[in-house]
């Protein structure tokens, strides 16, 4: 996608804050972020959202859940621990069409959220 910010940052032709990388994803800091410790991970691949997987798309989840965690020991929240969210569309708040995901901490973090 020649439009997508995300895979503008993935591919390293915007630049942004980034505290994660290997060769299927990479991670930075949001830059609105809502709470202390608010990271996006993405998948270098561009994904529209969580149902756009597919059965050959879908062990990138295993990659950026493996990447939340070593972030979050980077970030040493690992124990206080986190929050890892992602939007679906629009109804759900989703703003970049590009598969993220918000791993937040640093504070109590309420439930419901939103």
């Amino acid at each position: 996608m020649n439009d997508c910010i995300f895979c503008k940052i993935g591919a390293g032709q915007v630049k942004a804050t980034l505290v994660y990388e290997d060769d299927r994803v990479v991670a930075f800091r949001d830059a609105h972020p809502q709470a202390p410790v608010h990271i996006l991970i993405i998948p270098k691949e561009h994904i529209d959202r969580v149902s756009a997987l597919t059965e050959q798309t879908l062990p990138l989840v295993v990659n950026i859940h493996r990447a939340a965690i070593k972030i979050a020991e980077q970030e040493g929240i690992i124990n206080d621990g986190f929050r890892l969210v992602t939007n679906s569309g629009k109804m759900s708040g989703q703003t970049v069409n590009h598969l993220h995901y918000h791993l937040m901490a640093g504070r109590k973090l309420s439930w419901p959220p939103g």
